[in-house]
């Protein structure tokens, strides 16, 4: 028995197979094969049914004589192609998730939110049929969205996936055991509120790694992280990817990049009853305590309060309802 969707990477361009054409000016076009249709520019047309049943990486002339290159896209490509609700988890970032957290076959893996099912994709793709990938998101439409996109890619509902519409402090306790989780990602605006379930879901050694949008939220989560005693000291990083003009003598770094797109921070799982050891730098001056009604001391960013922990706030685009409910249409059928 093949690996879910192995039978889709492979072979001749059948019908329904997504496929994506390159001109002769490397300008994208993403189709989805159908019998008797037909693929239009301003430049001429051609047929579906030329590339049914030819090779993957076959090229194919249109009527106005203009010749494309056909190849199944990678999962990379299909990601930053596919309908979205959310914005996605770009694949520099995937790919250092699933490394850096060290998403191994068989892993049972929590993952909050879902978004457009990008990442998703890509920790189902590491964990294999005999892991579990449970996904948490708090918007019916975009798991909706994810789902699809997901069945698309893989040819059928992955069978380790398992996706809950919900708040992940309250539905995690419902779904996983204490101590049963590998490794937990979370993609979310406030992960340090979801600390102490997440804590109780890990076993001890397990990994959480955080993605995030800004430097506000980074901080906040780190001090978070230390301050819950339970945790190794956080380790976090960005990644920049800057593409090369190969042609001739002109071999040189290309003008536009994948620049800043999140943050980030990674850190264990100590076992229950260890103190982790005592930091020896100073903390940084960035947290002001606050006193509460029972005593506790609640630290904060100055000027920072819970409601101002929104994707406007950090300079998130938000997709409109308009076109999430058109995405999730077009999807969902």
């Amino acid at each position: 028995m093949s690996a879910t969707g192995a039978d889709l990477r492979r072979g001749p361009f059948a019908e329904g197979e997504r496929v994506q054409l390159t001109d002769a000016k490397g300008r994208l076009h993403t189709i989805t094969l159908a019998p008797g249709k037909q693929f239009h520019t301003h430049r001429g047309y051609l047929q579906h049914d030329d590339l049914i049943g030819a090779p993957d990486g076959s090229t194919v002339t249109n009527t106005a004589g203009f010749e494309y290159l056909a190849l199944r896209p990678l999962l990379a490509d299909y990601v930053m192609s596919m309908p979205r609700g959310a914005a996605v988890v770009y694949p520099k970032d995937a790919g250092q998730i699933v490394t850096m957290a060290d998403i191994f076959p068989g892993a049972v893996v929590v993952e909050a939110g879902v978004g457009s099912g990008a990442l998703s994709m890509s920790l189902l793709r590491a964990v294999g049929e005999t892991g579990r990938v449970h996904s948490f998101e708090r918007r019916e439409d975009f798991a909706d969205i994810a789902r699809a996109n997901a069945r698309a890619y893989f040819g059928e509902d992955h069978p380790a996936w398992t996706v809950t519409v919900g708040d992940l402090v309250e539905a995690l306790p419902e779904h996983v055991e204490p101590g049963t989780v590998d490794r937990v990602v979370l993609d979310m605006l406030a992960p340090w509120d979801c600390l102490e379930v997440v804590g109780r879901a890990l076993a001890p050694g397990g990994v959480l790694i955080c993605y995030v949008a800004t430097a506000t939220q980074l901080s906040k989560v780190a001090e978070a992280m230390r301050d819950a005693g339970e945790w190794t000291e956080p380790s976090a990083w960005e990644s920049l990817v800057r593409g090369w003009h190969l042609e001739g003598l002109a071999v040189r770094p290309q003008h536009r990049m994948h620049g800043h797109t999140g943050f980030l921070i990674t850190t264990r799982r100590l076992a229950p009853g260890v103190t982790p050891p005592l930091r020896k730098r100073r903390p940084g001056k960035g947290y002001e305590g606050s006193e509460d009604a029972d005593g506790t001391t609640t630290e904060t960013i100055p000027g920072a309060t819970a409601e101002e922990w929104t994707p406007e706030a950090i300079g998130e685009r938000v997709p409109s309802d308009k076109r999430v409910r058109k995405v999730r249409r077009s999807v969902t059928g």
